[in-house]
């Protein structure tokens, strides 16, 4: 039976200014990954999520970024292995500690933004970001692109990575996704749930430039911010369900 993990970037309001639909994505999702104060974030936006994700049974992961709140940690920065690693270890800190209030654990963690594409193109920052959490938490499960540097060094490490493809943005021919700082317009929300389908299934996707590019779908994110995502996340489901697919935590799956 084919099983897929459904994964959801949450807590990244700040203060008076509130991002995302968590409390309805929070009915549709086994995963949430969760900002720890660097790109978003805040302590009680961060104990309210972590709050609502034990409330429905979803999963809890780090979402750690760069220390880049006004741009939203989308901004590549210049920074040393050594530091990366310090910065995701420290977001994972705070998360945790979250974590044991409500007696939960961590499931996984998914770098955000400029962060997550610099580790996917670069076996070193790669490789910093998975020792450091492998040394704290052996058994934690890294989000990774399909095809990416990631993925290779969890590989050689014996480090858990889970393949991801995303709902509700573009893939290249490489697995990869094509960022946009506006996100993404659904037009028609059955067909981007039957194209979740067939990456779960048949391993495929069409790509921004209307090629067919191979993918293994192991989890699936869909953004929170997306105008209408709760709607997406419903008729994503629905579509799993029909086709008999499982959605279940990614520890089942990997």
């Amino acid at each position: 039976m084919y099983k897929v993990d459904l994964n959801c970037d949450m807590g990244e309001s700040y203060g008076l200014y509130e991002m995302g639909n968590d409390e309805e994505m929070m009915r549709y999702i086994t995963s949430a990954n969760i900002a720890c104060g660097y790109h978003a974030g805040d302590p009680h936006t961060i104990r309210k999520t972590v709050m609502l994700a034990k409330e429905h049974g979803v999963q809890i992961g780090a979402h750690p970024g760069f220390p880049d709140l006004i741009g939203f940690g989308r901004r590549h920065m210049t920074a040393t292995a050594s530091e990366i690693r310090d910065y995701v270890l420290y977001q994972l800190g705070a998360l945790r500690e979250f974590a044991k209030l409500y007696d939960a654990d961590i499931q996984h963690c998914k770098p955000h933004g400029a962060l997550f594409m610099m580790a996917m193109e670069d076996e070193g920052i790669a490789k910093a970001i998975l020792e450091g959490l492998a040394k704290v938490d052996p058994e934690i499960i890294v989000y990774a692109l399909n095809n990416s540097a990631a993925v290779e060094a969890g590989r050689k490490m014996g480090i858990r990575v889970a393949k991801e493809v995303y709902s509700d943005r573009e893939h290249t021919d490489t697995g990869s996704i094509v960022i946009t700082r506006k996100g993404s317009t659904i037009t028609d929300y059955d067909q981007m749930a039957e194209r979740v389908v067939r990456m779960v299934k048949d391993g495929k996707v069409e790509t921004h430039l209307n090629e067919t590019a191979d993918v293994k779908a192991e989890t699936v994110c869909i953004h929170g911010d997306t105008p209408g995502a709760p709607k997406l996340a419903k008729a994503i489901r629905d579509a799993l369900e029909r086709n008999d697919v499982e959605i279940t935590d990614v520890r089942n799956i990997i």
